[in-house]
């Protein structure tokens, strides 16, 4: 296992889509996750400390979590199959120890986690399946490509996805 963190939120210049970058603590390795808009939103908000009136949806699950008696203990990213990403949030319960385990999509469990300062894990076989790939000259250009992007990624980027968002969240 590896722990990651966070580095930004970037968007899919081809399909406009919202994709969570993760990187190590070394800064060598970047993981991105295509991830859905309201999750983005979530995400952005915890990492430019935006607050709400009201608890939005992972909010509220780490409020259920604690009034259950238990804590976020840390997040693995641990499977990745067909473009479909598996995490497994794991709870403790404070009474007697025991661990809980939580199937979640990624971007859920990055969310909940960041809120908590939980450790984010990601297996060693999600970080070679989820890796650019370096066999060509062409695949090599296209790393140096992404990680240019990543590099030039700022959070008021995307202010507008965090507007977007709520906006279309008010409407429900």
């Amino acid at each position: 296992m590896i722990e990651m963190k966070v580095m930004g939120i970037a968007l899919d210049t081809r399909t406009g889509s919202p994709i969570v970058v993760l990187h190590d603590k070394e800064n060598r390795k970047a993981l991105p996750i295509w991830i859905g808009s309201a999750e983005a939103s979530a995400i952005i908000r915890k990492i430019e400390n935006l607050t709400v009136s009201r608890p939005m949806t992972h909010d509220l699950i780490i409020n259920i979590i604690e009034k259950m008696g238990c804590e976020i203990e840390k997040v693995e990213i641990n499977d990745v199959e067909k473009e479909t990403y598996y995490a497994t949030i794991f709870l403790k319960n404070n009474d007697d120890g025991k661990i809980i385990e939580i199937d979640s999509r990624p971007s859920d469990a990055i969310a909940v986690a960041i809120r908590v300062d939980a450790p984010i894990f990601v297996t060693a076989n999600v970080i070679s399946n989820g890796s650019v790939s370096t066999d060509s000259a062409k695949d090599e250009e296209e790393a140096q490509e992404f990680k240019k992007f990543i590099q030039s990624i700022k959070p008021s980027d995307f202010e507008k996805l965090l507007k977007d968002n709520d906006h279309h969240e008010s409407d429900q």
